[in-house]
């Protein structure tokens, strides 16, 4: 690394920004892309495999399902932590670390001859996710100008938003051909590019401060973030059920005290002062109900194309590979056009598109030809990437320098445990339009399971309505 492609860790002297940014930034920031991409493509493409996974280790499907939520908990664990991680050891120490463990983990995996072993391999993984996703953006806001952090968030964007879309469709090529392990295997050769790449080109822009360690706050952070997550996790398989309820009451009563003891310390695990700052509290808020939004539609599409019009994987999955691809322009194009026009109209017109695509969906049925599909599919993924990529630039624009690193955990925080409360209503409001649907008389389950899904489509279109709302109260940050 020459020294025109470091970074210095100055900050604002007598108001006046001196940080030094690098000459090539995305090529600092590629092994955190791959990693980030990697990250949420493990995250959203384990569900085709579970049946495959049932059969393998003879296990029930509620304890499979510990693939999906201990990978999430894992998540939830470790993401409040990483602004402090990133105050005690080097950004690129860690981010090194993290991808290590993830190749390791998915090595594990891989191998797995029992089923303990295959999902310590994914809590590894789950870990390390957690690790990458909001360190990406903690460093993109050190190593790219604010005039460039709309067009840097979109290649962010387009690197998650992505593997959401093809994370089924590859998962299930790769089991038609071969089998599970090879899904954990291609984790791996991925997480080894992604540490060549870390190594090779990633500095440490983020100045290491070592503040004092509040061994009640970690205990409360693990125990809070790890019921609720846990509990709403659960819902979906066990009800409200006793176990369920404890988990969320627990959560909740030790996160409650979490936040109360971050807001009274003068050196918190995660500054919590950065939600009182509005230019970052409502579009954060904003990128969460659509980040939730996205995970929950892609959570009930692939499932209504097979069990509802009749598809196979294979061919569920093609079929949203449209969608992808424009997914993947739109986030980089919403990301340059901020750098232009701001949030506020982007995040309108990119809510009013979305609210049509959930309505196309809406209007799905048991003989709807694939085309209709894929026309709703491509309208919804030009909305989100024009909501989410702007709100997202808007939240860490607007906070102080010294708050970005707390910041970005906190707005990853806040996605992925918003994400799994709402892929949990989600899941329980398809299984309730099933339910009506039978005691309404229905026979047809092709039809039930129609049925159920605009429960879910409807859930997806309230969050997107509250952002358009939303978006009419959003004060930006101007430099």
């Amino acid at each position: 690394m020459t020294s025109s492609e470091t970074t210095s860790t100055n900050h604002a002297v007598n108001g006046t920004d001196t940080a030094a940014y690098p000459k090539h930034p995305h090529r600092v920031m590629l092994g955190l892309y791959i990693g980030a991409f990697l990250g949420m493509l493990s995250e959203t493409s384990m569900n085709i495999a579970l049946p495959d996974l049932m059969d393998s280790f003879g296990v029930s499907a509620g304890t499979v399902q510990w693939m999906v939520v201990g990978y999430m908990l894992a998540i939830g664990i470790v993401l409040p932590f990483v602004g402090l991680m990133l105050k005690w050891v080097n950004t690129r120490t860690l981010a090194i670390f993290a991808l290590a463990c993830f190749f390791v983990g998915a090595l594990v995996s891989t191998f797995a001859v029992n089923f303990p072993m295959l999902l310590t391999g994914r809590i590894i993984q789950g870990v390390c996710t957690g690790i990458a996703l909001p360190t990406m953006y903690a460093v993109i806001m050190r190593v790219f100008p604010m005039s460039q952090i709309g067009a840097a968030n979109g290649v962010a964007g387009l690197v998650i938003m992505f593997a959401p879309v093809i994370g089924p469709t590859v998962a299930g090529m790769l089991i038609g051909a071969f089998s599970w392990r090879a899904i954990f295997a291609m984790f791996a050769i991925v997480a080894a590019v992604a540490l060549v790449c870390a190594a090779a080109t990633l500095t440490n822009p983020i100045e290491v401060t070592r503040p004092k360690i509040d061994l009640p706050s970690v205990f409360a952070s693990v125990i809070g973030f790890g019921g609720l997550v846990a509990g709403v996790s659960m819902i979906s398989d066990m009800g409200f059920s006793p176990t369920v309820i404890v988990l969320l009451v627990v959560g909740v009563v030790v996160l409650a005290f979490y936040v109360w003891r971050q807001l009274h310390m003068e050196s918190p695990i995660l500054d919590l002062r950065a939600l009182g700052i509005a230019a970052f509290r409502t579009p954060a808020i904003m990128v969460t109900l659509s980040f939730t939004c996205t995970l929950a539609l892609m959570y009930l599409v692939p499932q209504e194309l097979q069990r509802g019009l009749g598809l196979s994987s294979t061919v569920a999955g093609l079929l949203m590979l449209p969608g992808g691809i424009v997914n993947a322009a739109c986030s980089l194009l919403a990301g340059r056009l901020y750098d232009r026009k701001g949030a506020s109209m982007l995040v309108r017109v990119g809510a009013v598109v979305a609210i049509i695509g959930d309505a196309l969906l809406l209007a799905m049925g048991v003989g709807t030809s694939t085309a209709f599909f894929v026309l709703a599919h491509v309208v919804l993924m030009i909305g989100i990437p024009l909501m989410q990529q702007p709100a997202q630039s808007a939240a860490l624009k607007g906070l102080p320098r010294e708050l970005a690193t707390d910041g970005s955990a906190i707005l990853n925080t806040m996605q992925q445990v918003v994400a799994a409360i709402g892929t949990a209503v989600a899941t329980c409001l398809l299984g309730l339009g099933e339910s009506n649907y039978t005691a309404a008389g229905g026979t047809n389950a092709a039809q039930g399971f129609v049925d159920g899904s605009r429960y879910g489509y409807v859930f997806g279109l309230v969050l997107v309505v509250i952002v358009l709302v939303m978006s009419f109260f959003l004060r930006e940050r101007k430099n």
